[in-house]
C-alpha cells in the first residue's frame, strides 16, 4: 500500500512539473495595453484600496499566496466572477499579463 501511494505521489509530481514549466507561457500573445485599459475602466485600484487600504498596491504580494502566473490569472478570474465584470478569457489574461509586468514579474511572462 505504501509503495502504491508513493508511486501515485511520484506520478502526480511528475505531471505537475511540465504544467509549472508551461505556466509562464500563459501570457504569450496577451494584449498588455488592453489589460491596462481594463484595469483603469473597471477601477481595480479603487476596489483594492477598499480591501487593503492605502493606494491598494499592498494587494500585490509576489512572494505571497500568488506564486505562479497561472495563480495570478486565476485571481483575476476570481475578481471577474465576484464582481460580475463579464470579461472574456482573453481580457482576463490581458489584465493578468499587465499585472505580471508591473508587479509580479513571473519568469517567462511578458515584462
Amino acid at each position: 500500500m505504501k509503495r502504491l501511494l508513493a508511486l501515485l505521489l511520484l506520478a502526480a509530481l511528475h505531471g505537475a512539473v511540465p504544467a509549472l514549466a508551461q505556466d509562464a507561457k500563459i501570457f504569450d500573445g496577451a494584449d498588455i495595453g488592453l489589460g491596462e485599459e481594463l484595469i483603469a475602466t473597471h477601477q481595480c485600484a479603487a476596489c483594492h484600496q477598499k480591501k487593503v487600504g492605502g493606494d491598494g498596491s499592498a494587494i500585490y504580494r509576489p512572494k505571497g499566496r500568488i506564486s505562479t502566473a497561472g495563480m495570478l490569472r486565476g485571481m483575476v478570474e476570481q475578481c471577474n466572477t465576484e464582481l460580475g465584470l463579464r470579461l472574456f478569457p482573453d481580457e482576463v489574461t490581458a489584465i493578468a499579463a499587465a499585472l505580471n509586468r508591473s508587479h509580479y514579474k513571473f519568469p517567462g511572462g511578458i515584462r
